[in-house]
């Protein structure tokens, strides 16, 4: 069995927020958001992000979440809609909504929810309450607003609901037909209808319109003031029986129907709930702001925020309309607000800039600020030690990520145009990154600075980078002067410009083991260049296409190539031979555009692989390029072993094989009909080659691509740049029995037992044959730690590497430092010189459990300077006391102790 086989998606890193609204769980502690066509949960206390392994066909729209945070009603842009066990993060059930849904919000007590489409809203039994068969029943069609409905809010008690539209009204229905209230239409507003909002545990609400206003509306009924309908009379479900059997189906499907009416005559006024206009405020007092674009209250501490298509938004205090503050994120539209729980935390989605901020009011700081590449993400690179990731964009930004916790720690912008490459030195703690603006910089990771910029004699473009396995030599290949240019890392001088291509270089890459060069061009070549030897070309290895990506096995002994023919070659680079190739072009299975006049078989004539990596161990290839599939092939077999599709997201161009007929009319595609709404007319049809679209047409789909591959060093991920953002897949190992030479007498009882008679080194080596990690586990945690040296050097060779790579992955949960340490140490002293002799093997398992150690040691290290800062706090504190009372006795060391043991003593009679 290969290591990657089982990897399945892990995280999405990259982009934070898209659209739709955003929600905390009920303890308050999480924000989920929607990205594309998922849903990340950002666990604000943990510092810690997980993206949902389920996905929607559309973007999302609108996530609803139960008031037990058990359940999630996640829809999207077409009205799909997965009803999601927030729990085991899996779909229970699929419903489709038919028509785009605008909200959806549970009722306080979790029995409904209501969705609103069109200009109607539907309340359907919420499930999970009782056992049902189908879990969206519906309850209740409501209909009253002319115009397309925007928002819902609840009274506390789920007897009614608020529904506000972009009609300019906003309507008050009951979820029961109560006696005197059935709906109620308010007035008062002269543009849509952004939010409405119930005042606590009473029928007073609050409308806030998008131009600026905000009506406060009185109710001369208390929430216990609503009367329960009357029974019908019997004779008049006599005659309801008689109707024809179709219609009664049809009824029954619809649920019950209410139809509001906007005028009421007197007689259906009298002993109803009635609303009066208590007051009338205004936020663009001073014209700045004219556009409200979402709004959110929190009931218990009357805090109203409001956000602007400016990017300001207003913290007031209701109903007096108090302005607490006032403050801008950006200049883009603020498209979701959520408060959490306590009245605390404050969360703003932006999707100008795919920003995600976490607000504390009262201190005025942030508790979360992320911000992913609002264009598409073009290159990666894994550190060395596999714990962080860089990302460069077209928005020239160089993002650093953590894996563990998925948050970007630090971004730089010295860069002032699109990045191509990016990569990190040996050391781990320099990012270099090569840009169309005629630069390659080195960003220092201890100070978080641009600390070397490398440039060219004469202005070029960089389209792609390398650095040497020492981190000495950093070269970069231009795209418009067909040259390589080298400079010293040490001195940033310009050592060398290597001519000799007559085309755009596409890619460089160094051998780790060796002082080559290899350089791809669009002249059908692949150069090799000795740095040593004057760096005089070695070698020129002929195509039959262009070149558009090169990559050296780990242990430098091969080269893989890829071509615009779709042919993945490799080669024996030393003596020039090629040893095997892949015919890659049937496997990429290109989607159709909707604009394209060619079919999707006759485009992937024209596609190729544009990415290249060689897994750790150096048997497979990953293999990517403009279309959702990244293909991984066994090297030496030469076959495709397993396609992942990155992306079901028909938001996104290209991902369909043929066109959709329900799109086709006799005058072309529906895609050619703009539906946004703005000033100019018609739409921006993308030019023939344009790979990135114009991001100033209103009609916009992004074309799904990959464009960079990076496997882990560790082995036990990959890393793949799309048009989605920075999808991560890693090995789901829990879930898959993979034993190692089993016989029939090995069996946990018996493992258990040989364990019971202290004969520790039989007991691990049964439990790796077995291969079970908390079998495993607990054998080595049973092992006394006087007996650690001795297990160690009687283990085999081949034990002694898998007892190394279960370390690496029990570090990542373990709280048992000290004796885990003691194991791994001991491992590497009694077998590092064998170890040495197969490092090319063992390095991917000798850098995951790097990278484990490194995390532990962060944090640890963090924690003691943190006691010692108290420590010394604590110190100077008592010496200034001191000071001040210089006739008390000093209390000795012995003294001290003494009182401690008294006082430990009186406090165990106390709690016996």
């Amino acid at each position: 069995m290969h290591v990657w086989a089982p990897a399945q998606f892990s995280n999405l890193l990259g982009t934070v927020y898209r659209r739709g609204n955003l929600y905390f769980t009920p303890d308050g502690n999480c924000v989920i958001s929607p990205v594309g066509n998922r849903v990340t949960i950002f666990d604000l206390k943990n510092n810690k992000s997980e993206t949902s392994p389920f996905a929607t066909r559309h973007n999302v729209t609108c996530v609803g979440l139960s008031p037990d945070g058990s359940l999630a009603i996640v829809v999207d842009e077409e009205g799909a809609a997965l009803l999601v066990s927030m729990i085991s993060k899996s779909v229970i059930h699929q419903f489709h909504f038919q028509k785009p849904v605008h909200s959806v919000c549970f009722s306080p007590d979790g029995r409904k929810f209501v969705i609103t489409k069109d200009n109607l809203a539907l309340m359907y039994h919420a499930p999970g309450k009782k056992r049902e068969f189908n879990a969206f029943v519906l309850d209740k069609t409501y209909y009253g607003p002319y115009d397309e409905t925007t928002c819902i809010d609840w009274t506390d008690d789920s007897k009614c609901f608020a529904v506000g539209s972009k009609d300019m009204s906003t309507w008050v229905f009951g979820a029961e037909r109560w006696a005197n209230l059935i709906y109620y239409s308010l007035g008062g507003h002269k543009d849509a209808i952004v939010a409405c909002f119930f005042e606590m545990n009473s029928l007073d609400l609050y409308t806030v319109s998008q131009d600026g206003a905000l009506c406060v509306w009185q109710c001369d009924t208390d929430l216990d003031g609503l009367k329960p309908r009357p029974p019908k009379d019997r004779t008049e479900d006599k005659n309801e029986s008689k109707k024809d059997m179709d219609e009664e189906f049809i009824e029954e499907s619809r649920g019950e129907e209410i139809h509001g009416k906007a005028t009421t005559n007197e007689q259906e006024r009298r002993e109803k709930v009635k609303y009066s206009r208590a007051a009338k405020y205004f936020f663009n007092k001073e014209g700045d702001f004219n556009n409200l674009t979402s709004a959110a209250y929190h009931k218990k501490t009357h805090l109203l925020v409001t956000g602007f298509a400016s990017g300001i938004f207003h913290l007031h205090e209701l109903p007096d309309f108090n302005l607490i503050h006032s403050l801008s994120i950006s200049d883009q539209r603020i498209a979701a607000i959520s408060i959490n729980c306590t009245g605390d935390w404050i969360a703003f989605g932006c999707s100008g800039l795919g920003q995600l901020l976490v607000w504390e009011w009262q201190s005025e700081s942030y508790v979360l600020k992320q911000q992913g590449h609002f264009n598409s993400m073009v290159s990666l690179a894994y550190s060395p030690d596999g714990q962080y990731l860089v990302t460069g964009g077209d928005d020239g930004k160089v993002k650093v990520w953590n894996t563990s916790s998925s948050f970007c720690f630090v971004t730089f912008t010295e860069h002032t145009s699109s990045i191509s490459a990016v990569t990190f030195t040996s050391t781990g703690y320099v990012i270099l990154s090569a840009s169309l603006d005629g630069t390659v910089r080195a960003f220092d990771l201890h100070r978080y600075r641009n600390f070397r910029t490398f440039t060219s004699p004469r202005p070029a473009q960089f389209s792609c980078l390398a650095v040497d396995s020492s981190g000495e030599i950093v070269s970069a290949g231009s795209q418009d002067s067909f040259d390589i240019f080298i400079w010293s890392m040490q001195s940033g001088r310009l050592l060398d410009v290597l001519s000799g291509h007559e085309g755009p270089i596409s890619s460089v890459c160094f051998n780790p083991m060796k002082s080559i060069l290899a350089s791809a061009s669009w002249d059908k070549t692949v150069r090799l260049w000795d740095m040593f030897d004057s760096w005089r070309t070695t070698e020129t290895l002929t195509l039959n296409s262009d070149v558009l990506a090169v990559a050296f096995r780990p242990d430098g002994r091969e080269l893989a190539v890829a071509a615009l023919n779709g042919q993945i070659t490799f080669w024996d680079h030393e003596n020039a031979v090629q040893i095997g190739s892949i015919e890659g072009r049937h496997d990429l299975q290109v989607g159709r555009k909707e604009l394209d006049k060619i079919t999707a078989k006759q485009a992937a004539k024209a596609k190729s692989f544009t990415t290249l990596c060689y897994s750790a161990d150096g048997q497979s290839i990953l293999a990517g390029g403009l279309s959702k599939f990244v293909c991984i092939y066994h090297v030496k077999e030469q076959i495709l072993m397993k396609k992942f599709e990155i992306s079901c997201n028909l938001s996104l161009d290209a991902m369909e094989e043929y066109l959709d007929h329900r799109k086709m009319t006799e005058f072309g595609s529906m895609a050619l009909i703009d539906e946004g709404a703005g000033d100019e007319d018609g739409v921006a049809i993308a030019l023939p080659g344009v790979k990135r679209g114009d991001m100033s047409s209103r009609h916009f789909k992004p074309e799904i691509r990959v464009t960079c591959l990076r496997f882990s060093p560790t082995g036990r991920s990959w890393a793949a740049t799309t048009t989605e953002g920075l999808l991560i897949y890693s090995l789901d190992s829990g879930l898959i029995f993979d034993p190692f030479e089993l016989d029939i007498d090995i069996t946990p009882s018996s493992v258990h037992k040989v364990l019971s008679q202290k004969e520790y080194t039989m007991a691990i080596l049964m439990a790796f044959r077995l291969n079970e990690k908390k079998l495993i586990q607990e054998v080595v945690e049973t092992i006394p730690c006087n007996e650690v040296d001795v297990v160690c050097s009687s283990l085999p060779e081949l034990y002694v590497e898998k007892m190394l790579e279960f370390l690496a992955s029990a570090f990542e949960t373990t709280h048992h430092l000290e004796f885990y340490l003691t194991w791994a140490q001991r491992l590497l002293m009694l077998h590092g010189q064998k170890l040495k002799t197969r490092s090319g093997k063992l390095l991917p398992i000798i850098q995951f459990l790097q990278k484990s150690i490194q995390r532990h040691f962060e944090d640890v290290s963090k924690l003691c300077e943190w006691n010692r800062y108290n420590i010394k706090y604590a110190l100077a504190i008592s010496q200034q006391r001191g000071m001040k009372r210089p006739a008390e006795r000093s209390v000795s060391e012995e003294e001290l102790e003494e009182f401690n043991s008294d006082y430990l003593m009186e406090e165990g009679t106390t709690n016996s």
